[in-house]
């Protein structure tokens, strides 16, 4: 199967309605995050169903469509690589990884992001060294910074937090709304697996993180105690 048939599938698929909705979703105007992509319009489950249909597919065909200028290609191509990644040998898992970060211009949406890093980046890191995160927390690139803290949401899945919160600390100040999300986000992930620990790491920076990140990370704690931490008296 090469990247020309998958293309030429994914085009019979295009739905000019859905296409102009998600050109508006993610925010594609001039000035705003995903400024100038393009979109076919097919939904994600229908590209996962591709996923499955073309698993056999060679890497090489792979990377030709993560280097489209349309976003399902782009999705498409990412979701393969987290199905290749997961039935790999170690060195395939390596050469994954390593292709991922050396083409992190293509992974330039907030779903292409969380569909994947912590699939094939998080997933890899686990048990070896980390600084990559720590350098990529520290990048100029908005979609480097979100794959860092997305990344470790692999950990925390393992109830494994220590990674998260450092880089937690290193986006604290980010100003970038998607950042304070994303981070927010996998503080709340700890918090469902151990309260405590996030509630330690909120006492210590709630009155410095952002609003938005704050209210992500506390979003399922009861009224009483949510009002607390947004009104400064913990």
């Amino acid at each position: 199967m090469t990247a020309a048939a998958i293309r030429k599938e994914l085009r019979e698929l295009r739905n000019p309605l859905i296409a102009a909705h998600s050109q508006r979703f993610f925010k594609t105007g001039k000035g705003e995050y995903g400024e100038g992509d393009r979109f076919l319009g097919i939904r994600v489950p229908v590209i996962r169903k591709l996923v499955k249909k073309y698993k056999t597919v060679s890497w090489s065909e792979v990377l030709k469509l993560l280097e489209s200028s349309w976003h399902e290609e782009r999705l498409f191509a990412l979701l393969m690589l987290v199905e290749l990644f997961s039935n790999a040998d170690e060195e395939g898992k390596s050469a994954i990884y390593q292709t991922y970060l050396d083409n992190t211009q293509y992974i330039n949406n907030w779903d292409l992001v969380d569909g994947s890093a912590h699939h094939i980046v998080g997933a890899y890191l686990e048990k070896r060294d980390k600084q990559i995160l720590d350098d990529l927390a520290k990048s100029k690139n908005i979609w480097e910074r979100r794959i860092t803290i997305m990344a470790t949401f692999y950990f925390i899945k393992n109830h494994q937090y220590a990674d998260a919160l450092r880089i937690a600390e290193i986006l604290l100040r980010d100003k970038e709304d998607l950042i304070q999300k994303a981070v927010g986000w996998m503080l709340r992930e700890i918090g469902n697996r151990n309260l405590d620990i996030e509630e330690f790491f909120l006492r210590k920076h709630y009155k410095d993180m952002p609003r938005t990140m704050l209210r992500y990370a506390i979003e399922k704690f009861p009224e009483g105690k949510r009002k607390a931490y947004l009104t400064g008296f913990i």
